[in-house]
């Protein structure tokens, strides 16, 4: 690489979640770094079309449905209440900009310099920018890190218009609430997008290729979520796979058919959203040509400090091996911005929490009871039930558990799965506790404030020892 203006200690391409804040912690560390973006704004997926403008909706949803339905118990009455989808969207999009030039800011702030364009290794030690105007420019580059994220997966035969077809972005998008919203996918996104416009009033059938919803979480969280959802008017069809999308005048025939064989049928409906999960973006990066190793599923081979085969180019987020999570993607940008600044560092994948974030929200850190019986780990479970602590009565707000699984023999904590509200924001306490290698018993013995809704990890934590006071 020739030492040129042009040229920086690291190059970073993709200003997501991961990109950017390894970008931001990479200059905290003095060395010269560039961000390769293409959006006109920061931030990424996450925060343009996905993370963010999703809980502005959910938000926005939540209230909406409260204030019609769930605050008479409290005394409070209300009429005509009305939802002004327009306005709810302006909301949405101005926390969008107001976050993003946030970013644009801080790179500022911390001196990176922002190349606008399309970003690919052209040599190793070399990127080329593509602008959308202009001609392309190659900067040097001592070190490069790939942190593109991933891209919606498609559906063999369905179309994505992102008008009657949507992704999780069309759905973020929707200029009025469909009278009846197909979606295809029982995992996170098409859940918490499920949430929002049936909380609006549109009629929500959930179809999902396996026999159960959010399969990536502990099977009772499932099994409970559906049970919930279910009762808020939510209809699943499990194990049932789509064999073809059509549009017509009137909306969407979607044609289905049981996962195992056998009869198809036609569902008529305004929108569909396909929400099957989402694929490593690798594409057009110029990898293959500099040698950059792919696994099978098209994601980047990477050792323990994110480098690649080739030196001196790196990889986070979601175009490696891991959950496809923006605060995944957070800590390994700073661990590799760190490592690429000759320090020490490295990511707990054992303490990553993954959160849902509809009403109740379900949150889960560590191993599920299924992962621990097929790794034949002994474990102890301890679970309490929100029915039974106090606060959570008093919010009206009784429904689901918190669960801790510890070690048989050292009653170290090994999994925590919580059905709840405020469950993302609960699960904390347990990822901070199997950071540090707690035991059940050292969660069980610190002091929770009353009433809270903590008490129930706590009583969870003292259910492990079969002690449980309140249940």
């Amino acid at each position: 690489m020739a030492d040129t203006p042009d040229a920086f200690d690291l190059v970073v391409i993709g200003g997501g979640p991961g990109g950017y804040v390894a970008a931001i912690r990479a200059a905290q560390l003095g060395l010269k770094t560039a961000c390769v973006e293409r959006r006109d704004t920061l931030g990424g997926t996450c925060l343009n079309v996905g993370c963010i403008p999703s809980k502005a909706l959910l938000h926005s949803s939540e209230l909406y449905a409260q204030t019609k339905s769930d605050l008479a118990p409290h005394g409070i009455k209300a009429s005509g209440v009305a939802i002004d989808v327009g306005a709810m969207q302006k909301h949405k999009d101005k926390v969008v900009v107001d976050l993003t030039k946030g970013i644009e800011f801080l790179f500022k702030k911390n001196k990176v310099t922002w190349l606008k364009g399309k970003g690919a290794v052209s040599a190793p030690g070399s990127v080329t920018v593509s602008p959308d105007k202009g001609k392309p420019e190659t900067y040097g580059a001592k070190n490069i890190l790939i942190a593109t994220g991933s891209d919606v997966a498609r559906l063999p035969g369905v179309e994505i218009d992102e008008k009657k077809i949507v992704s999780s972005t069309g759905a973020l998008a929707l200029k009025k609430v469909p009278k009846h919203l197909v979606v295809v996918g029982g995992g996170v996104i098409g859940l918490e997008m499920a949430s929002v416009w049936g909380r609006l009033g549109a009629k929500i059938t959930v179809i999902e290729f396996l026999d159960t919803i959010l399969p990536t979480m502990d099977a009772e969280v499932g099994k409970s979520m559906q049970k919930i959802l279910g009762t808020q008017g939510m209809d699943f069809k499990l194990g049932t796979k789509v064999m073809a999308a059509k549009s017509t005048s009137k909306g969407v025939t979607l044609t289905v058919s049981p996962a195992k064989g056998g009869d198809q049928e036609d569902i008529n409906c305004d929108v569909v959203l396909v929400a099957i999960g989402r694929v490593p973006y690798t594409h057009g990066l110029g990898l293959k040509e500099a040698g950059v190793e792919m696994d099978d599923r098209g994601r980047i081979k990477t050792t323990g400090n994110f480098a690649t085969n080739v030196a001196g180019i790196y990889a986070i987020g979601d175009v490696i091996d891991g959950p496809m999570l923006a605060h995944k993607a957070e800590d390994e940008g700073m661990a590799a911005a760190e490592i690429i600044a000759g320090q020490t560092a490295h990511v707990n994948y054992d303490a990553i929490p993954g959160v849902v974030y509809t009403a109740p929200e379900a949150a889960s850190v560590g191993r599920s009871e299924e992962e621990l019986k097929a790794a034949s780990v002994a474990y102890t479970t301890g679970k309490f039930p929100f029915m039974a602590n106090s606060r959570a009565r008093a919010n009206g707000t009784s429904d689901g558990f918190v669960k801790i699984l510890a070690d048989a023999k050292t009653d170290r904590v090994l999994g925590v799965h919580i059905v709840g509200e405020d469950a993302g924001t609960l699960i904390a306490e347990l990822v901070l506790a199997m950071e540090f290698g707690a035991s059940a018993e050292d969660i069980a013995r610190t002091c929770h404030a009353h009433p809270s809704l903590n008490e129930a990890v706590k009583e969870a934590a003292m259910a492990v020892a079969g002690r449980a006071i309140h249940a």
